[in-house]
């Protein structure tokens, strides 16, 4: 299965459609969770457009956050539940969807190129397991779109 950018010819919804697909191929036979985490970040920073950062960041304990698989530049390493996107999305265990990172109370400068951020918790039976964290260095980057199949992502790679 090849993974270049050029594969992705289809509408927006096709081409997610596809990244679900290759995700799929990507973690059926595996079993570790950050090996998979590894190639969906990769998986990922291949396919989406005008992004600067996209990776995982994993609970550990009842409310911090801590740097899991990513492709881009060294990131923040811990962030607490309640701060930040990351933080916020992980609090109330949904999406959180940023068109100008600077607008947003407490927003953590990991990067300071990031201008739009998309963060989708990672639930699994009812606790929230991790983000998925999404920068890009253009505003208003992330849309509806990007939400639905972005949780379906999350959904494919929790279910395996």
């Amino acid at each position: 299965m090849m993974f270049q950018v050029e594969n992705y010819k289809g509408t927006r919804e096709e081409n997610y459609e596809l990244v679900i697909k290759q995700l799929q191929a990507l973690i059926a036979d595996e079993p570790n969770f950050i090996a998979n985490l590894s190639n969906a970040s990769a998986l990922l920073n291949v396919f989406l457009k005008e992004i600067n950062w996209v990776g995982f960041y994993l609970t550990e304990g009842e409310s911090m956050l801590v740097l899991g698989p990513f492709q881009g530049l060294p990131a923040c390493v811990r962030i607490p539940f309640g701060r930040g996107v990351c933080g916020t999305a992980a609090a109330n265990a949904k999406t959180e969807l940023v068109a100008d990172v600077h607008a947003f109370p407490g927003h953590i400068a990991c990067d300071a190129a990031s201008q739009s951020e998309i963060v989708v918790p990672m639930v699994k039976d009812g606790k929230v397991i991790g983000v998925l964290d999404i920068d890009s260095p253009i505003k208003d980057r992330f849309d509806e779109v990007d939400r639905t199949y972005l949780e379906k992502f999350v959904e494919v790679l929790l279910a395996n």
